[in-house]
């Protein structure tokens, strides 16, 4: 019986050997999840893109099909050479520009205003920055109002302006800033010091360069929230030539029928750049998320 028992402990699987089996199990489960969730968000872009080069009659088909039986670029052609009611190309030109301006704005403020309450010291400095963080607990709507009585009396309604200058100081970028700017060490600043490097002169030459990760974090989410933005647009932007891509993209359909395809393709010119641009940023964007203040 001892023999017997010995030999079962031999062969039995000892805990330094299972834990690499549960390591195998826990990856291959990991990847698992990560297809499963790839999937289920890259399926409605390749449809997207699949339908915007279907011709209307396999577009509108009860059957749905992944690949174009006949492939088509009618759509794409349809919506480049709209008439003047529904100029795409112009929509696609003015998202372009209202979306980097304000992005860029937005970046320019907030690092400022950032870098003020993270570092220099003035009265009222905590009662502004809680101001300032709460104003993310109110709903944008609330605004909408207000901001087209000030766009109205600024004659700027019907313009770019009325959609790139609005949105160009908000409370995110300068909290998402601030803590960046907050985990820096002091003591390259204080180097700078005795340098007799000038407090704009630090900020500049020393913090800024060091916040590029952060700063390309919110370009990004500047630049998507304005490129995808549908409200503000459709109350302050009147005529055909004036609009942006997603107020734009409405008018392509029609009041009887609609052309799937067509909306599609329109979806696929105003998604494309969003893409691109999450594909030059993505490394800053990792290193900004994953890392704070400097590498040792």
């Amino acid at each position: 019986m001892a023999a017997v028992a010995d030999e079962r402990r031999s062969t039995a699987p000892s805990s330094a050997e299972r834990r690499p089996r549960r390591a195998i199990l826990t990856i291959l489960a990991s990847y698992v999840a990560l297809i499963a969730l790839t999937i289920v968000f890259v399926a409605p872009l390749v449809y997207m893109a699949s339908t915007a080069f279907k011709t209307n009659q396999e577009a509108t088909r009860i059957e749905p099909t992944w690949v174009p039986k006949e492939p088509s670029t009618a759509a794409f052609d349809a919506i480049l050479n709209r008439s003047e009611q529904t100029p795409v190309f112009r929509w696609f030109v003015n998202s372009m520009i209202a979306a980097i301006g304000q992005a860029l704005i937005v970046v320019a403020t907030a690092a400022l205003a950032a870098y003020a309450l993270a570092r220099m010291e003035f009265r009222g400095k905590r009662l502004m920055t809680v101001v300032i963080i709460s104003t993310l607990f109110v709903p944008p709507i609330i605004f909408l109002m207000p901001t087209y009585l000030i766009l109205d009396k600024l004659q700027w309604l019907d313009s770019l302006l009325a959609v790139t200058i609005p949105g160009a100081a908000g409370a995110l970028g300068v909290f998402l800033l601030r803590q960046f700017f907050v985990s820096l060490p002091k003591e390259l600043e204080e180097a700078a010091v005795l340098d007799a490097a000038s407090p704009f002169k630090i900020f500049w030459r020393v913090i800024l360069p060091l916040s590029k990760p952060a700063l390309a974090t919110l370009f990004l989410l500047a630049f998507l929230t304005n490129w995808n933005d549908f409200l503000l647009p459709l109350f302050v932007l009147f005529s055909p030539e004036a609009l942006t891509l997603p107020p734009g993209l409405g008018l392509l359909q029609g009041s009887d029928t609609t052309s799937y395809e067509i909306i599609m393709a329109g979806a696929v010119v105003a998604t494309v750049p969003a893409l691109v641009l999450f594909i030059i940023a993505q490394r800053f964007v990792i290193e900004g998320v994953s890392t704070t203040g400097i590498k040792g």
